[in-house]
Formats: C-alpha cells, structure tokens, sequence
C-alpha cells in the first residue's frame, strides 16, 4: 500500500517566528499607522488605547498622535466587526469587511428571537438608522427610541438587534488618544460621507488573512472572522498556496512570498495590550501560548496585558502613569530580564510621555519597572 502524502512539518517555533514577522513583532516596521492598520486587518479595540500600544508594540518611530489624526480625519474608524467585537479600521476595510461578516452578525440576532418577538427588524433598521443619521446617539438613546415603537420588546435584544442591523461607528472623540467621550453611534457611511461598499470578497481577505496571521488552518480563519464555510474559498485559492502541516497533522495553507524566517531567528519582548489580535486569530493557538499557560490572560471578563518573552507569552504587565509592573509566569535569564526592562523603558517612555502631552519625547526618564513574583 503507498503511504499517505504528507505536507511539510511547520512545528511550533517556526510558526511562531513566521506568524510574528507577519505581525511586525520580530523588528519594528517602518510602516505608516495607516498601512499598519490595514496590513494587520484591524486592530482590536474594545478599550481605547489598546489600538495605541498595538502600533508601538510593531512600528518604529510610533506616537499615539499618528492614530489619533487618523481618527479625527476619519482614515480610521472603530466599529463591530470580526467576531462582534469592536476593532479600528481603515475608511476602506470598515465600508467592505463590515459586509462580509454580516451573516455572522445576521445569526446573532437569532439568539435574542424571544426577545424581539412581534418586531419587524427591517423597519427597526430603517427607524434605527434615521435616528442615528439625524446626529450620533448613545446606545441608550437608541434603545429608547426603539421601545417607543415596541414598548413590549426585551430592551437588551432590541439593542443587539440595532448593533447587528446596522455597520455602527463609534463617533470621535472616542477613540482619539488623550480625550475623553461618551460612546455615540451613527451609521459608517454617515461619518464617512461615503456609501457602503461591496463585500470585500472572501478569496482576497484569505489572502490578507495569511499575509497577517500565516500559515494558518481554515479553522485559524474562521476563528479570527467569526465566519464559517470559509473551506470553499481555501480550495479555490490552493493552486496559489503552499500547503504545510503542524504537528499534529492540521494541514495549513501560506502564501508562497510570505516570510518564514528560521525558528531560531531572535525575537525581542514585546508588551501587547489587552485583546492584541496575536492572541485571538487562531483557533490553535499554541504558536504563542504554551498549553500549560492557557487562559493566563484573562480572570472572568476581564482581560490582562501579555508580555511575550522569545515570542512566546511570558507574563502579565501593568501600566500606572510611569510605574509598570511585570508578572512573569517562570523563571528568564538576566539576559533577557535586561531585555525586558529596555523594552519596557522605551514603552512607557513613548506611552506615557504621550500621556503628559510630550508626544515627539521618547525618552525614559522616571521609569520604575517592577518585577513582580512569578505567578503560580
């Protein structure tokens, strides 16, 4: 009998080294915010700043104040997306992604039916849309203009119902580095002045998806989207890939061009802010957290920093003002611990002396690192 034809083996520091060069993690890039952001496919952005800290974790030379311009020109946006969680994205990627997960937004609707019982939701989208359109509102207001209508209606689903009808924006200056506003909503071709767009198509956002998060599964997509049935497009698109396989045999698919440097390839610290997409866009993610530390980044609902260490999640990290304090999760080299500290200093330099308004001041003056003891 002749033996099963097997892909080559990508084991897992070598998918860990492709997957950080494709994340701008092995060396900073010098790249614009705004390609960034459209290169990485949007930033994860349920909290403010972790857009911010996720470009100066990747490109040289970042200041919070590049994103920000984009999110008062409105180059960048933050919306519902992938996963129904909220990311920035570029003017373009939010007219065109927004559609291409909207079954995926379709069917989370669904899982509020007994509470939109009675409700027309093509005439809450109309009526919803008027409301927001006429000037940005909070969710709040909206959910009461909608109950005005259907008084009997669970007032939570009717705020689901909207958020998935309708490609909501969040309007500056929420969003923007160093200000502060409450959460008002209006439609992305409102703000943008721009109509939707057509869904980008799924065989070019594979692509993309590989470019930024490769070798990658179908499921590793899927994951990230939120989307399922993405097998079809893969297939479509494989005389165009490569083929390989992890060590367990899950077959993965690359872009011929894309880079795949040697496992041993040196790779800094890197503080990532709470929800960096690093952590969430594989279904598998065992190409940066070690099985044995699964589920160290978050306690309930709430989420923690990592600190990658050798490219891997090595810790836990708080910033106050201009005091961090670091949890390793084992023992590092005073090599590396060196390391840390310099990356660290060049962090909270940028981040925090953005904070107090010094935002061409990169220096590290007043830092206090603080190593905590080893997690357990």
């Amino acid at each position: 009998m002749a033996s099963r034809t097997t892909h080559p083996v990508l084991g897992t520091r070598a998918l860990n080294r492709a997957t950080l060069a494709r994340q701008l993690l092995l060396g900073r890039a010098r790249m614009s915010a705004a390609d960034a952001v459209a290169h990485l496919l949007g930033l994860q952005a349920q909290n403010v700043k972790p857009p911010y800290f996720q470009l100066h974790a990747r490109l040289a030379g970042f200041r919070p104040a590049e994103l920000a311009g984009l999110m008062e020109s409105r180059e960048a946006v933050r919306m519902v997306t992938m996963r129904s969680t909220i990311h920035t994205h570029t003017a373009h990627d939010a007219l065109t992604l927004r559609p291409l997960v909207q079954p995926a937004r379709d069917r989370e609707i669904g899982y509020f039916r007994k509470g939109l019982t009675g409700v027309d939701l093509d005439r809450l989208a109309r009526r919803a849309r008027a409301f927001v359109e006429s000037e940005p509102r909070t969710m709040g207001e909206i959910r009461e203009e909608l109950l005005g209508e259907w008084p009997d209606a669970d007032p939570q689903s009717l705020s689901v119902a909207a958020r998935c009808r309708l490609p909501l924006v969040q309007v500056t200056p929420r969003g923007v580095w160093g200000r502060s506003g409450q959460v008002r909503l209006t439609t992305v071709e409102n703000w943008l002045g721009k109509p939707a767009g057509a869904a980008q198509p799924v065989d070019e956002v594979v692509l993309r998806y590989l470019a930024a998060f490769g070798p990658a599964s179908v499921k590793d997509m899927q994951t990230w989207a939120g989307l399922t049935r993405l097998r079809e497009a893969f297939e479509r698109l494989r005389p165009r890939l490569l083929a390989f396989q992890d060590e367990n045999g899950t077959e993965l698919f690359d872009l011929p061009d894309a880079p795949r440097p040697d496992e041993d390839t040196p790779a800094p610290p890197r503080f990532l802010p709470e929800f960096d997409n690093l952590l969430l866009s594989h279904a598998d993610r065992t190409r940066v957290v070690a099985p044995e530390i699964k589920g160290r980044t978050w306690t309930g609902n709430q989420a923690h920093c990592a600190l990658l260490v050798d490219g891997f999640l090595a810790g836990l990290w708080k910033l106050e003002g201009r005091a961090l304090t670091i949890e390793l999760f084992g023992p590092v080299t005073e090599a590396a611990k060196e390391e840390i500290v310099a990356e660290a200093e060049l962090m909270v330099g940028g981040m925090a002396g953005a904070d107090a308004g010094a935002e061409g001041v990169g220096g590290a003056g007043g830092v206090l690192v603080r190593f905590a003891a080893i997690r357990a």
